[in-house]
C-alpha cells in the first residue's frame, strides 16, 4: 500500500515508474494513476453526494473500512479529490496522506483541532498569518487553548517549551515580513519536549521546500495560492506522516470538512503547471526586489533570496527557489504609500496571492505582533509579483514613485 491521500485512497504514483523523479516531473505524473483518472489525462469531475452499493453488505463494508479511495458518501470525496490529494502527498517525501479543505484557514483550523486538547498551549511565530492568530485568539481561547507568541529570529529554541506546550505552529517565510525560521532545529527542540510541529508552507510549497524530510510533522498549504495558480478556487490541504494520519482524518471528517469536485479540478489542472509558473515568479520577483534596493524612496526590502535579507543563510540552506511574494518599505508615511500603491496599473489591490495577475498591498505588521515589536519607520508593501513582463511592471513601479513623490 502506498501514500494515503486524504479524500481517499491512494496505492501508487500515478504514470510514475519506480525509478526516482525530480519534482518538476512529480508534479505531472502524481495522483494520476488509471483507478482514479481512467484512459483521459485529467481526472474527470465527479460530481455526487449519493453513492450506490450493489447490496447492503457492501454498503456495510464501505462504511467500516473508512479507506481513501473506497465510495461511501459524497462527503469523503470521488476520484476528483482522491487524485489532488495523493498528488499533494507524493509532493512530500515520507508523507502519509493529505486532507482537503475549503481555506487555507479551514486547513490550519483543523490540523490544530486534531493536536490540541483544552489545558493545552499552542506556540506561535510572532510573524504568523493573521488568520491563525485570530483563530488562536478566538475559538482555541474559548477551547481552552491558551497561545504564546515567540520571536520568529529566536535561536534559543529550547526557552520556547513549557510543561503545558503540545503545538508549535511555524510559518517560514512569513507572508508579511518574510523572516525565515530554522526548521530543522526547532523541529529537534520540539520532538525533545514532546510538541507537534506544524508549517504553513504556503509560500515555497513543497515544490520549493519540502518540510516533512526536516521534522515538520504536519504541512499545511493554502492551495489558493500557488497549487491553484489562477485566483478562481479557494483551498487548503494538510499533509502528514502515519503517526497523525488517522487523528487528521477523523477531526477533518467529524467537522464535516469537504471539497467540491470542481474545485479540485481546477486545483489539479493549476497544480500541473505549478512548477513552470514558480520559477516565473521567482526570476520576476527576484529581478524586481534587486531593482527595488536601488530605489532612493525604498528603505528595505525583505526577500529571502536577497544575501542581505536577514534569514537568507537559512533560506539558502533549506530551500530550492523563491516564490514571486516579498515586501518593501517605503520611506513615506501611509498617505503617500497610499498614492503610491493607487497609481500602479499593472498591479491590482486585493488580498492573496500566487495567481497569474500582480497584486500590491500596503500592511501594517505591527497589528499582528506579540512578542516583538514592529517599530520600522515607513510603510510595508507587500507584492506579488506574477507572470507579466519584468521590465512593464518596473517601468509600473517606477512611475508610481514618481507620482507619490508629487503628492
Amino acid at each position: 500500500m502506498g501514500p494515503r491521500c486524504g479524500h481517499p485512497q491512494s496505492a501508487g504514483c500515478g504514470l510514475s515508474s519506480d525509478k526516482p523523479q525530480k519534482p518538476s516531473t512529480k508534479i505531472v505524473t502524481a495522483g494520476r494513476r488509471a483507478s482514479l483518472t481512467g484512459p483521459v489525462v485529467n481526472v474527470p469531475i465527479w460530481r455526487a453526494s449519493t453513492h450506490l452499493y450493489p447490496d447492503v453488505a457492501a454498503l456495510e463494508a464501505g462504511k467500516a473500512s473508512n479507506e481513501d479511495g473506497r465510495f461511501f458518501y459524497g462527503r469523503r470525496g470521488s476520484p476528483t479529490q482522491w487524485s489532488l490529494a495523493e498528488a499533494l502527498t507524493e509532493m512530500e517525501p515520507g508523507a502519509h496522506g493529505t486532507m482537503l479543505y475549503p481555506s487555507g484557514v479551514a486547513a490550519i483550523a483543523c490540523a490544530l483541532l486534531s493536536v490540541l486538547a483544552p489545558g493545552d498551549v499552542l506556540l506561535m511565530t510572532d510573524n504568523a498569518y493573521d488568520p491563525s492568530r485570530s483563530f488562536a485568539e478566538g475559538f482555541l481561547k474559548r477551547f481552552g487553548v491558551e497561545t504564546r507568541y515567540f520571536d520568529p529570529h529566536t535561536a534559543d529554541y529550547d526557552s520556547v517549551f513549557c510543561d503545558h506546550s503540545k503545538a508549535i505552529l511555524l510559518e517560514s517565510p512569513g507572508s508579511l515580513t518574510f523572516e525565515v525560521q530554522d526548521i530543522p532545529a526547532i523541529c529537534a527542540a520540539a520532538k525533545k519536549h514532546n510538541v507537534v510541529t506544524l508549517l504553513d508552507n504556503t509560500w515555497a510549497t513543497s515544490y520549493f521546500h519540502t518540510a516533512l524530510d526536516k521534522g515538520i510533522d504536519m504541512a499545511i498549504l493554502s492551495c489558493t495560492k500557488y497549487i491553484v495558480g489562477h485566483s478562481d478556487v479557494m483551498m487548503g490541504s494538510v499533509t502528514t506522516h502515519a503517526k497523525f494520519w488517522a487523528k487528521l482524518r477523523q477531526t477533518a471528517q467529524q467537522l464535516g470538512q469537504t471539497v467540491s469536485p470542481d474545485d479540485a479540478y481546477l486545483a489539479s489542472r493549476g497544480l500541473r503547471t505549478l512548477s513552470v509558473r514558480m520559477k516565473a515568479h521567482e526570476t520576476s520577483a527576484l529581478q524586481i526586489a534587486k531593482w527595488l534596493q536601488t530605489q532612493a524612496d525604498v528603505a528595505a526590502v525583505f526577500h529571502p533570496a536577497l544575501p542581505e535579507c536577514p534569514g537568507h543563510d537559512i533560506w539558502k540552506r533549506d530551500f530550492t527557489g523563491a516564490s514571486g511574494l516579498f515586501s518593501f518599505i517605503h520611506k513615506g508615511d501611509a498617505a503617500t504609500a497610499a498614492a503610491f500603491v493607487d497609481t500602479l496599473e499593472l498591479f491590482g489591490i486585493g488580498y492573496s496571492w500566487g495567481g497569474f495577475e500582480s497584486l500590491a498591498l500596503p500592511v501594517h505588521p505591527e497589528k499582528y505582533r506579540s512578542a516583538v515589536p514592529w517599530d520600522k519607520q515607513g510603510t510595508l508593501i507587500r507584492l506579488q509579483i506574477g507572470l507579466e513582463d519584468t521590465d512593464d511592471l518596473i517601468a509600473d513601479l517606477e512611475a508610481a514613485f514618481i507620482t507619490a513623490r508629487l503628492t
